[in-house]
């Protein structure tokens, strides 16, 4: 692709390891989770310890919602980001939040280990080198309207400022299709691999805006190689603020989290059976993936293998 420099991929085919508080995306298959939107204390802590007890390794919540509606639910802003505050010291979970105005960026920062810079901002370049300036962590959404060059060339925005740590995230385009809130382009996660050395993870709530189709395209999406999932969860979805239609309950994400395990190392017994065809031996999938450092690597990533815990 023409006028990548610094996000296209590597000729040793080496990948970036991202490091946020000892989750490494582009390592370990990352699943971050939470509401759509900070609500109350005790809905943003009650669902932050039961992500957590799950399995998720990081918390996202919207303190700042850019809405399609100017009367719809905008979000809490700086009391939201202090009620992230306290879900974080409460479990632990590195924050994950969005930033929507170059204004904000600072002190958005002062709270939130990841900035998220949305869909509708993907193209927000001013956002875009105040967020690479800022030297945080940055996950950034494919626009619903974006090819694959443009997404990859915002991306180069931010590396341009000097801040190498991109995630990017798949989370659905607009198409002809209306049956669902967008169309999941799952093929993205196999283009980035081979275009760019950065993480790709992906969002089926939004990709979908349906709760049934939330889980497949979860495991679909581990299936295709992303290196994690941000998916929305809240406690009381019929009471949700925004996305009630789109967000798990807590036993949902509980056994997503489960058959995201199971399908992990289903594919790692696959994917490490040998020449001769011996696909019925069960091999660990540690030990059949062997040292693979916290450091950049030059295999290709493996999310079944490198899972966390």
């Amino acid at each position: 692709m023409k006028n990548l420099k610094l996000v296209a991929a590597r000729p040793d085919s080496s990948r970036s390891v991202i490091d946020v508080m000892g989750v490494k995306f582009g390592r370990d298959f990352v699943v971050i989770a939470g509401p759509c939107s900070v609500e109350t204390e005790r809905q943003t802590i009650d669902t932050a310890i039961a992500v957590k007890k799950a399995g998720a390794h990081m918390l996202r919540g919207g303190a700042f919602k850019p809405r399609t509606s100017p009367y719809a639910f905008q979000g809490l802003g700086l009391k939201g980001l202090k009620l992230l505050d306290k879900a974080k010291k409460e479990t632990g979970l590195p924050i994950v939040t969005e930033v929507v105005d170059t204004r904000d960026v600072s002190w958005v920062g002062e709270y939130a280990d990841v900035l998220q810079i949305g869909a509708r901002n993907m193209q927000n370049f001013s956002l875009l080198r105040e967020a690479g300036k800022s030297g945080k962590p940055i996950l950034l959404k494919r626009g619903m309207y974006s090819t694959l060059e443009e997404w990859l060339n915002c991306a180069e925005y931010i590396l341009a400022e000097g801040n190498p740590n991109v995630i990017l995230c798949e989370r659905g385009i607009r198409t002809f299709e209306t049956y669902t809130r967008n169309t999941l382009d799952l093929s993205m996660v196999p283009a980035v691999l081979k275009e760019s050395h950065l993480p790709i993870i992906v969002d089926p709530s939004h990709g979908t805006g349906i709760l049934s189709m939330i889980e497949p395209m979860s495991l679909a999406a581990m299936i295709a190689g992303a290196n994690g999932l941000e998916i929305e969860v809240h406690i009381d979805p019929p009471s949700a603020l925004s996305d009630k239609d789109q967000q798990l309950n807590v036993a949902q994400f509980e056994n997503l989290m489960k058959k995201l395990e199971k399908t992990r190392i289903f594919y790692a017994n696959l994917m490490a059976a040998d020449d001769n065809g011996d696909s019925h031996k069960a091999l660990d999938p540690i030990e059949a993936d062997g040292d693979r450092g916290d450091s950049e690597g030059s295999r290709e990533p493996n999310p079944f293998i490198d899972a966390v815990d």
